[in-house]
């Protein structure tokens, strides 16, 4: 093979040996931002679960104290994750998933007529029921409970685009 010859081999296998260079970082990295993310997902589900039996407080975000955004934005703030403060504000930043996608530690935003008007940790199916972590109302602590109604979105911070 000629010198020349050579020459256009090696620069028509360039584009080639880029692209393959590129997919490989991406994928990587892709992978491993994927990994980090899903520890602290599951970094806020644990820091949620231990604010079982805090009471409920209308506008509060913790340490103590919560309604349903102020515990979802406390627990995922405390694991390195941003969440906007209300429940429609949190719905409007999550990427929105299928219920039969929902994960422990996705989000489950109750609508009605007016909106968004609930947000809870999605903690996975049992017995045939889908059971949350939330704060609900006045007189109830942050509880576990299995959910009273089917009228709800599915959305995660596993994978945003």
């Amino acid at each position: 093979m000629s010198a020349c010859a050579a020459v256009r081999h090696t620069l028509r296998a360039i584009p080639v040996l880029v692209v393959t260079a590129l997919v490989v970082v991406l994928f990587t990295s892709t992978a491993a931002d994927a990994s980090v993310r899903g520890r602290k997902i599951h970094h806020a589900v644990h820091v949620a679960v231990h604010q079982k039996g805090d009471p409920y407080g209308y506008g509060y975000a913790g340490p103590n104290r919560f309604d349903c955004s102020g515990l979802t934005m406390f627990s995922f703030h405390r694991a390195g994750l941003k969440l906007p403060r209300t429940a429609a504000e949190q719905y409007k930043h999550v990427r929105h998933i299928p219920k039969r996608a929902m994960r422990r530690g996705d989000l489950m935003f109750f609508h009605g007529s007016g909106g968004i008007y609930h947000v809870a940790v999605f903690l996975g199916r049992h017995d045939g029921s889908v059971w949350l972590l939330h704060a609900s109302m006045p007189g109830r602590p942050v509880q576990r409970d299995p959910s009273w109604t089917s009228a709800w979105y599915g959305g995660t911070l596993r994978h945003r685009g």
